[in-house]
Formats: structure tokens, C-alpha cells, sequence
């Protein structure tokens, strides 16, 4: 009986993982009301890229890092005004 209440709860926490995984996934996908603004992120706040050593999300090290972006509404991140400048729709150096 124990290996088998064992066997369901690692499954279920398998399940779990996953679809934590593709809505983590999803969260970051870009629509037709979004788009990506780069400098614009606090440091760990960046949805994904943030250029070199870092890999994804939450990786940016440094305030509104001109390669990091955010996923914004479509139109808005040009018009986001950070102490380092404007948002922009292409990586800032």
C-alpha cells in the first residue's frame, strides 16, 4: 500500500512540474498585443535574454540593463521613462 501511495505522489508531483513548466513557458511568448522593451527591467526582473552570462528570467543584474527586456503593451515601451532613458524596442548598449 505505501509504495503505492509513494508511486502516485511522485507522479502527481511530476504532473505538477510540467505544467508549471509550460505556463512558465507561455508567460514569456509574445502576441500581437505585446512586444518586447529592452531596458526597461529591474535587475531580476527581466522576462528573458540578458545578454552575456545570463540565460533567461530574473538573470539581469542591474537596473533597466540596456539588453534585458520586458514584455510590455504593444506601442508602450518607447514612451517608458527610466532614470537611464527611454524604453526601446532593440537592445541598448
Amino acid at each position: 500500500m505505501t509504495r503505492i501511495v509513494t508511486t502516485a505522489a511522485l507522479a502527481a508531483a511530476m504532473a505538477l512540474s510540467a505544467g508549471v513548466s509550460i505556463a512558465a513557458a507561455d508567460h514569456h511568448k509574445a502576441d500581437a498585443n505585446t512586444e518586447k522593451c529592452y531596458g526597461v527591467s529591474k535587475a531580476g526582473e527581466n522576462d528573458c535574454k540578458a545578454g552575456a552570462g545570463t540565460s533567461c528570467a530574473g538573470t539581469s543584474k542591474v537596473d533597466y540593463q540596456g539588453d534585458a527586456w520586458k514584455m510590455v503593451k504593444k506601442g508602450a515601451c518607447v514612451t517608458i521613462k527610466t532614470p537611464k532613458g527611454m524604453g526601446s524596442l532593440t537592445p541598448k548598449a
